[in-house]
């Protein structure tokens, strides 16, 4: 593996733990206790700035119950969660409704003028 590729590999597993982290709510702190290290050693992980061996790897991932291949996979997407899930079922029933009222307007606008014409038929 040339020194480039090796860089990058370590800074996108360092970006995808940082966003697992993040995820979960979880400080430096608590994942460089999990693992067993100082919090510079997981922030050096967490940066690309350390060499990441398989072991630590497989330790990082267990402790985060993924897959190695997510920790190493360019951008990792976390599944949506519940609250996004829920959010967009009330974005689409809130666009059902304006869509609603929308046809309920132009109703209202047709019943008016054809009242309206009926009016102005009646009168002459």
């Amino acid at each position: 593996m040339t020194g480039v590729i090796k860089k990058q590999t370590n800074k996108s597993a360092g970006k995808n733990i940082r966003t697992l982290r993040h995820d979960r709510g979880w400080s430096q702190e608590d994942v460089a206790n999990r693992l067993g290290i100082s919090i510079p050693a997981f922030s050096k992980i967490e940066t690309g700035v350390t060499d990441i061996n398989l072991s630590r790897l497989e330790q990082i991932a267990n402790i985060f119950e993924v897959s190695v291949v997510n920790l190493l996979s360019l951008e990792y997407v976390e599944e949506p969660s519940t609250h996004d899930v829920s959010l967009n079922i009330v974005q689409k029933k809130l666009l059902d409704r304006e869509t609603e009222i929308t046809n309920l307007q132009r109703k209202v606008i047709l019943l008016y003028e054809e009242l309206l014409s009926k009016g102005s038929t009646v009168a002459v």
